[in-house]
């Protein structure tokens, strides 16, 4: 099918009616209807509901999660971490089911597992609803079945195949940005909604820049709701708002996954310009040092792409400083190790962390015959290079990073690591492990860290 999504004008659509009552001025502040081209305009329904199930969401939602009324072909939810995306898409396919006596929907995720444990059996999804009926389930089938004969089938971006030959009334598709091959799955889908006086289509989806959703944005016939994670606050942990703010407050992260909004360039890290602003002397006060160390694969010597990143870091005022890069290369694995007990004496250091990927229990073998005089944690990964480099470059961006003098390797490595080059990040890795053990302690983190006895 290609890349092309299909365009359903709202001028060819048969009007709905609309409810009164639903909309209040003071939610438009965090929760906005958005016309394609940008100005706020027609919303659209299906057929209002109005029995007591109905009543009680409509009661319950804030404005995004209500599906706009008028004319419409697409219903677009774009919303932040916990904004109630999956609870919205529920909500409207368990409100048809029970309008349509045998309906056809489905119901399109990213995987089979988000299928199973968010849009049905997840907290928010069709199989917890309150004062809705709850549909019987064959897991086997991914089929639901309500008691007026209405169905809902599921599907998976990994299975897309899957989406051929079946016909629909309506479809709720999740997580839109991260479907295999989203623009040919969206565009096969749309042939399949063909039940019906006017089939229609929801997608929710966090904001993450794909062709496909900004081509979805620009479509006649379709209507945008809009929503950050604050508008659905108090449905979620009291803590969660306030660490998230204390962690990602400020940057391109909390503004994506938060607040809900599409970020360009999202993959950018650091830039070369960045690094001047960065400098800042060490204050005197009493501070935590670190020294983490990312040792050479393979231990092998003589090899000029392949140092010993070693990087020292201390905690002061709430904030780290990066104290020194004393990477060396060509070292064998007695000579780094001892290198790395040098280091951790000359600056007082508190810990010594390390990556054991590559070397292993060898690697903090070494380290404890060179008689460090602090303790030593190995700590493993379980991500890439850069997904673990991307928290830690937010807290570059809140302020929360400094380099107490310039590092030009440190940096070029940290540049390329940003732009998703290849190469050798020996420094930047180091780097990484001493800013998540300064700052990110106590925080369920990707990377493991085991402690050395």
């Amino acid at each position: 099918m290609g890349e092309r999504a299909f365009s359903f004008p709202a001028e060819n659509l048969p009007a709905f009616p609309t409810l009164s009552g639903i909309w209040r001025p003071d939610l438009w502040d965090g929760a906005r209807q958005i016309q394609p081209g940008g100005g706020m305009g027609a919303s659209c329904a299906m057929e209002p509901d109005t029995n007591s199930a109905e009543a009680a969401w409509r009661a319950r939602a804030h404005v995004a999660q209500l599906p706009p009324d008028g004319a419409w072909a697409t219903w677009l939810f774009i919303g932040g971490r916990g904004a109630g995306k999956t609870r919205a898409g529920a909500e409207w396919i368990a409100g048809l089911a029970s309008l349509h006596p045998d309906g056809r929907f489905a119901l399109i995720a990213p995987t089979e597992h988000d299928l199973r444990e968010v849009m049905i059996e997840g907290a928010s999804g069709l199989l917890n609803l309150p004062d809705r009926e709850t549909p019987k389930y064959e897991s086997s089938r991914r089929l639901l079945k309500w008691s007026n004969g209405a169905k809902a089938y599921g599907f998976s971006a990994e299975k897309p195949e899957r989406l051929r030959g079946p016909q629909f009334d309506a479809a709720w598709g999740d997580e839109l940005v991260v479907w295999n091959r989203a623009g040919a799955l969206l565009s096969t889908l749309r042939l399949g909604l063909r039940r019906g006086a006017a089939p229609r289509l929801l997608i929710t989806t966090t904001p993450k820049q794909s062709a496909t959703l900004e081509q979805l944005k620009r479509e006649p016939g379709c209507v945008i709701t809009q929503a950050g994670t604050m508008e659905n606050a108090a449905n979620l942990s009291p803590d969660f708002m306030a660490r998230a703010d204390a962690l990602f407050g400020g940057t391109d992260f909390y503004a994506q996954e938060i607040e809900g909004k599409v970020i360009d360039n999202p993959g950018a890290m650091w830039r070369p310009d960045d690094f001047e602003a960065l400098r800042k002397s060490l204050p005197d006060t009493p501070r935590r040092v670190i020294v983490a160390v990312d040792p050479p694969a393979g231990g092998a010597v003589g090899r000029e792409g392949s140092a010993c990143g070693i990087v020292v870091a201390c905690l002061a005022e709430g904030n780290v400083y990066v104290m020194a890069d004393r990477s060396r290369h060509g070292l064998t694995p007695r000579d780094w190790a001892d290198h790395v007990a040098k280091v951790a004496r000359e600056f007082g250091a508190s810990m010594i962390a390390a990556e054991c990927n590559q070397g292993g229990d060898m690697v903090g073998t070494m380290l404890k015959e060179s008689r460090p005089p602090c303790p030593v944690k190995l700590v493993r990964a379980k991500a890439s290079k850069r997904a673990r480099a991307q928290p830690v470059f937010q807290f570059y961006q809140n302020g929360r990073v400094w380099h107490a003098g310039p590092y030009p390797e440190l940096e070029a490595q940290l540049v390329a690591l940003g732009q998703g080059e290849g190469g050798d990040f020996d420094r930047a890795d180091a780097l990484v492990w001493a800013v998540i053990e300064l700052l990110v302690e106590g925080v369920p983190v990707s990377p493991a860290i085991l402690s050395l006895t």
